[in-house]
């Protein structure tokens, strides 16, 4: 695995193993995501309400990477119509297309059949290469599969050692469903964790870089946020040293469905 890698869909397509977050970058986020281009960062995720897609619009026109080689992903929100919100995500980053299109979350009467209706509608016309969810249940993505016959391509939810499902792995596993995880870095919370520290330590590692690393090990999407150019290089240096079977299972029993949020919508 290195920093080109991919991971398979199960439409066919590719999406890159890593990628960079956009939840409030708003501070010149054109600069941001344009040196995260330059560093190798190929997969950028936004959405609707984040406040950056016309920065990421602008980085994406001013950078020398081609547009073909980058990976967009950004979402619709549950209570717009998906298919007119996919047209406005779309004017905002002035692009003809994304790559994969997500509803946000879930509407609070249910699994939003007729928001997947919308996304797939925008596909079907070409404004988006996949589609998906976030913020999703097992229980939720199913209804939407049993009413469309469409399997979400992806789930976005966060997800840390600290945070996560085995149910929902192995679930998203056996039905194609890969996991973009945001917040993988626990919006910092997490970092100073003792056992954290002793695995990043025996690494030679930052607790950040393990957090990542533990991710891409799992087979789960990492796109954590960064501004700053060192610490985005510092996120993407995460591929040339593996966590031993010792280190995984040791993060893995950190999982106390702790969240960021307040409570992980999907457990």
């Amino acid at each position: 695995m290195n920093a080109n890698a991919t991971v398979s869909l199960h439409t066919g397509s590719t999406m890159p193993v890593l990628g960079l977050g956009t939840w409030q970058l708003t501070d010149d986020t054109a600069a941001a995501v344009e040196r995260a281009l330059q560093l190798g960062y190929r997969l950028i995720d936004t959405s609707g309400d984040y406040g950056t897609q016309p920065g990421i619009g602008e980085a994406l026109r001013r950078t020398e990477v081609d547009r073909d080689a980058i990976f967009v992903t950004t979402k619709v929100e549950e209570d717009e119509d998906a298919y007119e919100a996919s047209r406005r995500n779309l004017d905002e980053l002035g692009l003809d297309h994304v790559d994969l299109m997500l509803i946000h979350r879930p509407p609070p009467t249910g699994a939003g059949i007729e928001l997947w209706e919308g996304l797939i509608r925008a596909r079907n016309v070409g404004l988006a290469r996949d589609i998906g969810v976030s913020n999703y249940t097992i229980e939720q993505m199913d209804e939407l599969y049993r009413s469309s016959g469409e399997m979400p391509a992806v789930n976005q939810i966060e997800w840390s050692p600290f945070g996560w499902s085995r149910e929902m792995l192995q679930w998203c596993r056996e039905n194609g469903v890969v996991i973009q995880a945001y917040s993988p870095l626990t919006r910092t919370k997490r970092l100073g964790d003792e056992a954290l520290a002793a695995i990043a330590e025996r690494q030679g590692r930052t607790p950040a870089q393990v957090l990542l690393r533990w991710n891409l090990q799992l087979g789960t999407v990492p796109i954590p946020k960064a501004n700053r150019s060192a610490h985005q290089a510092e996120n993407l240096d995460v591929f040339d040293f593996s966590l031993t079977d010792a280190d995984m299972a040791e993060l893995d029993a950190l999982n106390r469905e702790a969240s960021s949020l307040g409570e992980l919508p999907y457990v």
